[in-house]
């Protein structure tokens, strides 16, 4: 079936023929050699293109964990940055003011601490002596050299020791237990006192700024975002019946510039990420060579593979291009070559082109058609005379 693009070639042969080296040759102009192709069938493999946007594989988005005023902004978009190198700075003087009233609530932990131990000590030697005084009134009194109430007094005596030691133990441990809390509280004011100070999480650039001195930051709200160089991924938006026919470490070909006649480039598919309950399409991303130009957030396109189909090919040599139309010479009966405009399709692997309107299998063509060839021209076609064609090549 010949497509309108075939239609509109015939209609504008007339026009793109009549040109001084287009009219009928004399019938004593000598045949000029050539060389010829049969038109084949060949197996092309489709293919399919996608727009998307080129994002980094590791991407930070800086946001405070505390709400507090900004005092300083140290980076802009583009400036690139270390691993641990200071971004944000917020007002830290309440923090301060905490991590210094739990550090004195520390110091004086440790101080009851220390004297509770002290306490529990002391207590535990008048313990050692009540306990020797009991044991001494008890052998005295065995001999009956003690009466029984300095034996009364020695146990009485013995039994309240215990009770302050047993006492004493219990707020040593209380002491302890402040203490260690207090420690704990001092702590965490310390580390809290480190999130008025975002850092670079790693060597970056800054591509976002969403802050200025002054402003107040709150949890969670984005400040500045850091990406990855040299880690780039163009991500497009597939619909599941294209994204079913991917796998990841498939080949695939991807163009970051957008002019025409730009050059696709190898690339392989990483990843196929899971369906956008609300688009009902796959995000695929493609990983992209290393460049130092790319940047994040820029346009390209992708190539994916599709499935192949049976089509008419010819050599690339063959094709003739004038303005908008294409043509070639085809190579008749009379061994004549016949300008034949045709509707080119894809370029094939070999240096073929697909043909999707005006030429049949079989049929010859010239490939490398010389200048000084124009149609009606008789031609020696592999070597035969003009006047002897093979009548193997009769249809």
């Amino acid at each position: 079936m010949i497509s309108l693009r075939v239609l509109l070639v015939l209609i504008a042969l007339p026009a793109a023929g009549c040109t001084a080296a287009d009219e009928p040759p004399p019938a004593d102009t000598p045949p000029i050699s050539v060389s010829v192709a049969r038109v084949e069938r060949a197996q092309a493999a489709t293919q399919f293109e996608a727009g998307g946007v080129v994002r980094s594989r590791s991407i930070a988005v800086i946001a405070s964990r505390v709400m507090a005023p900004v005092t300083a902004v140290h980076v802009r978009p583009g400036d690139r940055v270390k691993r641990g190198t200071p971004l944000v700075t917020l007002d830290a003087r309440e923090t301060k003011a905490r991590r210094a009233r739990e550090t004195a609530a520390f110091a004086a932990a440790m101080e009851s601490a220390a004297a509770a131990e002290t306490d529990v000590r002391t207590a535990e030697s008048r313990l050692a002596l009540a306990r020797a005084t009991h044991d001494r009134i008890r052998t005295l009194h065995d001999k009956r050299s003690a009466t029984p109430q300095e034996l009364d007094e020695a146990v009485a005596g013995l039994s309240t020791a215990d009770a302050q030691v047993g006492s004493l133990r219990a707020r040593a441990s209380a002491a302890r237990a402040a203490r260690d809390s207090a420690q704990a509280s001092m702590e965490a004011a310390e580390i809290g006192l480190t999130y008025y100070v975002l850092s670079a999480p790693f060597d970056g650039l800054v591509t976002e700024r969403a802050v200025d001195p002054g402003s107040m930051a709150t949890p969670g709200a984005p400040l500045l975002t850091i990406e990855a160089p040299g880690t780039l991924r163009l991500e497009v938006q597939l619909d599941e019946a294209r994204a079913a026919r991917l796998r990841p470490g498939e080949p695939a070909e991807i163009r970051l510039d957008s002019a025409a006649g730009s050059a696709w480039t190898a690339a392989r598919i990483d990843e196929i990420a899971r369906v956008d309950p609300a688009s009902h399409t796959f995000l695929i991303k493609v990983d992209l060579p290393a460049a130092s130009d790319l940047r994040s957030g820029r346009f390209g396109r992708v190539r994916f593979p599709g499935n192949t189909r049976e089509t008419l090919a010819v050599p690339a040599s063959s094709l003739l291009r004038r303005g908008q139309l294409t043509f070639v010479f085809r190579v008749d009966d009379d061994l004549r070559a016949r300008l034949t405009p045709i509707s080119p399709g894809a370029e094939l692997t070999g240096g073929r082109q697909e043909v999707l309107a005006g030429l049949r299998e079989g049929e010859r063509i010239v490939t490398s058609p010389p200048p000084s060839l124009s149609d009606g021209r008789r031609v020696l076609a592999g070597g035969r005379g003009a006047g002897t064609p093979d009548p193997g090549d009769r249809r």
